[in-house]
């Protein structure tokens, strides 16, 4: 069972190194969190697998990797200056803020007082200045999303490889907002990582992409171990919509604190790409968008040759941060062993645990064990499976039971019967091999081993 409340995952990130609140030694900064030395494994793992699956194994999405700083005219015409903007509140009676969505029956979360001022719009794009003169010009924003970016490098895309529609270009980046109000740990934070892809269509087929989207971001989740039970869709209001969309479907996950969304998947049509484009009288977009004065391109497409069109995009945005939390949540678990004492385990997927494999010698003081056991950990690291851990605390069971609990799914012990020092000569060059979750133990000789951990990760 996943987690039911939210302190049991806070207490794991910070007490084995998952995740810290930022600047915590000056009193934290709310709503920005750091990454420890597990939780950058695990992030960084998750990332791996969502590149792999959509730009290694297909051939129609491309990689980009565009600037977090953004051109101001950027976000002018992509509507992000008008439209980006949550509706706030204060509270005359304790002068806490909050976001009017958050509230429930428009009372104070806090007080639960009702006096609340009159809601008033706030854009939650964060400025900066660039250059060494501060004025009304030489501002910039950091990005509030990764997906400006890509359509922005559209045309360098087509120019530079050539793609057939439909294509599709992915990212993984930071993103920027100044939330009025961020909440539940790393769920809603102001600085964040994305994982996006632009998928360009046919007018006319973009539908049965977004639908075939919405299928495939869905099955991955599942593969990262995400529980069927605490998955579901649901699709958005026409009010729910955000200013580009024609339709949206969320992946929703039911997080400590409930249901929320995880991932969106829209159909942006073609407003994106004909906000960038330079003003054409004789080119057809159909969505609503500013007259561009300023672009120097035209972000189309010619089919059949001398008939341009500006395609639709379908675009599946995942959080990452949302994605770690999420795949904590649904790893974690409280459990009952048969003496009636109790391991905390977490049940992550091999390819997204942070150790991969734990090398442990039963006594760190035996040399002949030593050595033995760290040029087995040198042997498996070669695979390049990840992080392979030398874990020499001299306390066995204490040693698997804290890799349970940073979810590592191989304990490779070395003992006195590996190096001989017994008479159980069949034992000489075998090794203790610990599965987490069965927790179910054998003997594996070392020249099989490293076969044997390829195995386990296929």
């Amino acid at each position: 069972m996943a987690a039911k409340n939210l302190e049991d995952i806070v207490s794991l990130c910070k007490r084995k190194g998952f995740i810290f609140p930022s600047a915590e030694i000056y009193g934290g900064l709310q709503g920005v969190y750091d990454y420890g030395p597990l939780g950058v494994e695990l992030k960084n793992n998750l990332k791996k697998a969502w590149w792999k699956s959509n730009v290694y194994e297909r051939d129609d999405i491309y990689g980009l990797d565009s600037a977090i700083l953004t051109q101001k005219k950027i976000f002018y015409y992509s509507g992000h200056e008008s439209t980006f903007t949550d509706l706030m509140v204060d509270c005359r009676n304790c002068k806490k803020r909050w976001r009017l969505d958050h509230l429930v029956n428009g009372k104070c979360e806090d007080c639960k007082s009702n006096d609340l001022t009159k809601p008033r719009a706030f854009n939650m794009m964060f400025k900066t200045t660039v250059g060494p003169v501060e004025d009304k010009d030489s501002y910039a924003y950091l990005r509030p999303e990764t997906a400006q970016g890509i359509f922005t490098n559209f045309k360098n895309i087509m120019d530079s490889m050539s793609p057939k529609l439909p294509f599709g270009i992915a990212q993984i980046g930071k993103a920027f907002r100044n939330e009025i109000t961020p909440r539940n740990f790393i769920f809603r934070v102001r600085e964040f990582e994305q994982m996006e892809i632009e998928f360009f269509v046919k007018p006319g087929e973009d539908e049965k992409w977004h639908e075939y989207w919405v299928a495939q971001r869905l099955s991955w989740w599942k593969e990262q171990g995400l529980s069927c039970n605490y998955l579901k869709l649901l699709k958005q209001s026409k009010d729910e919509l955000a200013h580009y969309a024609k339709t949206t479907e969320d992946i929703l996950y039911r997080f400590p604190h409930g249901f929320e969304e995880l991932e969106g998947i829209s159909n942006r049509t073609d407003y994106d790409l004909g906000s960038h484009t330079q003003e054409q009288g004789e080119l057809k977009i159909t969505a609503k968008v500013a007259v561009n004065k300023d672009s120097t391109v035209k972000l189309s497409i010619q089919d059949p040759p001398g008939q341009h069109f500006v395609p639709y995009v379908i675009e599946p945005s995942a959080g990452i941060d949302r994605g770690v939390l999420a795949i904590l949540t649904d790893a974690y678990e409280k459990e009952k062993l048969n003496n009636d004492k109790e391991r905390i385990v977490l049940r992550l997927k091999p390819h997204l645990s942070p150790v991969k494999v734990a090398i442990i010698p039963l006594k760190r003081n035996e040399s002949a064990i030593v050595e033995k056991a760290q040029a087995i950990k040198k042997s498996i690291q070669t695979l390049g499976l990840g992080r392979i851990a030398y874990e020499d605390t001299g306390n066995i069971g204490k040693s698997y039971r804290r890799h349970d609990e940073i979810g590592t799914p191989v304990c490779v012990t070395v003992d006195f019967d590996t190096i001989g020092h017994t008479d159980n000569l069949e034992q000489l060059d075998t090794v203790t091999v610990r599965d987490r979750d069965s927790m179910r133990q054998e003997r594996i000789n070392i020249c099989r081993l490293e076969e044997y951990i390829k195995d386990y990760f296929k």
